[in-house]
């Protein structure tokens, strides 16, 4: 026997995967299904005739609630996350769709909401797809942000304030171009694993896009609030100092970070996100791998530092005239003699001036335009070295500096053909240098192409070493024959420090240079003190201020004998 259509519709209702609930306009709660009882642990007979402010968790202001109402007056409709409590006293975060139902005598209220805090089975995996990234399983970006605006009503409603990170993988780009999107993407998997590692418990974690994460930082009362989410901050910088294991490699990648505080930084959510957004850009500006809080006042530096980087993808296209060349020899440190030259790529721009290549680099690298870069750098050096009138100096080394993604671009041989054709006929020897935290992340193809060029005859050298984190078997496996000595670790060679403590990182890398048979030279030597230092520690090159600045091309660069 068929069921009335009533009975087929309470069947249908009773059995829904969401939880439903019925309220007349005063309001007051007249039907609740059999989910709705259990996400929130209340029996039907318990809830029926009460207000639906009973399931309220009370962190939602007046202001939430008189928008709901608006909405639904005018749309007949309103969705969005609501936090509500369990009868058990738990918080939780509902999605909740509210729809006005009108009868000829009386408007009733239809919500229907899933627990997106403990998803579980498929359809609701299914239907949370446009509020959950699939790959981390975090927040995404639309959920986020109504999360975000509930935590700011709360903080205006009721004097709570919080904090909000905005976090930025460096050169992560890289990860992908040299090893893949499936080892990419196992690694944003660990990368959310250790930012949740670091938060706390109450603090929400968010994917926002690519490389984008962000955090809800709840913040501890009766303590000044920035140093709270500076130290979160240097505890999340920290974490990211230990590898991160994805496609059966060691990967080292270090995170930018900023962050803002509500309400002193900002009071509605979206302002509050860009916010943190362009103080996690000033820190990438600032040499990346750190936290930036952010201040009114740097917001002109970043507008103009937005305005750099449109004037450098302008002049590296049409302006080649702005670009140049300078060379900084490198001495015999118990001759004086100079035995090699590092050229140096420069940028004079008409309106900002001589740009430091620390930061327009970064930005050709970031816009994916070091290939232009590299371009004017070899053209510069061509230009110079053509300029010899007489047979110069025999034997010298002769480096320049290249990004770790460019070793595998086919572009790159021939930028390099010619460059290096030249420098032999020269009677030189050509060194290739690139940074130790890049070199750390290069795929078994980028390594076969530098073991080419190690036995084509070309060096290959570690720029900054110290400033990454390689192990020992992965430093025998390089195809190195160089390491530069970072000039932080040559600045400590000063009469400040407790003697014990001047030359113990030195004297390591030197040992550890002997062992692999590796040659030393050391960076940023700008005292002599530091130059008999290292001299007393057996290194045997260097470079630096002290000894010879960078400059232009000219004859007295191959015969400087460095007297100090």
């Amino acid at each position: 026997m068929d069921l009335p259509a009533e009975d087929h519709f309470r069947a249908l209702v009773e059995s829904h995967p969401r939880a439903m609930m019925l309220a007349t306009d005063e309001p007051r709660i007249i039907y609740v299904n059999r989910m709705f009882e259990s996400i929130t642990g209340y029996r039907e007979a318990e809830v029926i005739g009460e207000k639906p402010a009973v399931l309220s968790a009370g962190f939602h202001g007046p202001a939430f609630y008189r928008d709901m109402w608006a909405s639904l007056a005018e749309d007949g409709r309103w969705e969005g996350v609501i936090w509500n409590r369990r009868k058990n006293g738990e918080t939780y975060p509902q999605w909740l769709m509210i729809h006005r139902v009108g009868q000829p005598d009386q408007t009733f209220y239809a919500g229907m909401f899933m627990d997106i805090g403990a998803l579980t089975s498929f359809e609701e995996r299914l239907a949370s797809m446009a509020y959950y990234d699939a790959l981390t399983e975090l927040p995404n970006r639309t959920l986020f942000l109504e999360l975000l605006e509930m935590r700011v009503s709360r903080s205006r409603d009721h004097d709570d304030p919080f904090g909000l990170l905005f976090l930025d993988l460096d050169y992560f780009k890289d990860i992908n171009d040299l090893f893949g999107h499936s080892v990419g993407d196992e690694l944003l998997r660990q990368v959310s694993l250790c930012i949740q590692g670091v938060v706390r418990k109450d603090d929400v974690v968010a994917r926002l896009s690519g490389d984008e994460f962000a955090a809800i930082v709840e913040l501890a009362p009766g303590v000044p609030q920035e140093p709270q989410i500076r130290q979160l901050a240097i505890r999340l910088l920290n974490a990211f100092r230990a590898p991160f294991l994805a496609g059966g490699n060691e990967h080292f990648i270090s995170v930018s970070v900023g962050g803002v505080l509500c309400p002193v930084d900002g009071t509605s959510a979206l302002d509050l996100l860009q916010k943190a957004d362009k103080a996690m850009y000033l820190a990438k500006q600032e040499g990346r791998g750190r936290f930036c809080h952010y201040q009114a006042e740097l917001l002109n530096d970043q507008d103009e530092g937005q305005r750099l980087m449109k004037a450098l993808v302008t002049s590296l296209k049409t302006a080649p005239r702005e670009f140049s060349v300078v060379y900084q020899p490198q001495f015999d440190l118990a001759t004086g003699r100079v035995d090699g030259l590092e050229a140096l790529i420069r940028w004079a721009h008409p309106e900002f001036g001589p740009v430091s290549p620390a930061r327009f680099v970064a930005m050709a690298e970031s816009r994916g335009m070091i290939h232009q870069l590299t371009e004017h750098l070899v053209r510069c050096i061509l230009r110079d070295l053509w300029s010899l009138e007489k047979p110069p100096e025999p034997g010298l080394r002769f480096a320049i500096n290249v990004s770790a993604r460019q070793i595998t671009d086919a572009r790159l041989d021939g930028l390099l053909t010619p460059l290096f054709e030249q420098i032999r006929r020269l009677g030189w020897e050509p060194e290739l240098e690139i940074t130790e935290t890049h070199l750390m992340n290069l795929s078994e193809e980028a390594f076969e192409r530098l073991r080419s060029l190690r036995d084509e005859g070309v060096r290959i050298a570690i720029d900054d070493f110290g400033t990454g984190y390689s192990s020992l078997a992965y430093l025998h496996s390089l195809p190195v024959q160089t390491i530069k000595i970072d000039r932080h670790f040559v600045s400590c060679l000063e009469d400040t420090l407790p003697v014990e403590d001047r030359d113990r990182v030195i004297s390591a890398i030197l040992a550890l240079a002997d062992v692999f048979g590796l040659e030393a030279i050391a960076e940023g030597i700008e005292t002599l003190q530091q130059k008999n230092a290292l001299l007393a520690l057996a290194c045997k090159r260097g470079q630096g201020y002290f000894l010879a600045r960078p400059q232009p091309w000219n004859s007295d660069l191959l015969t400087l004998n460095q007297q100090r």
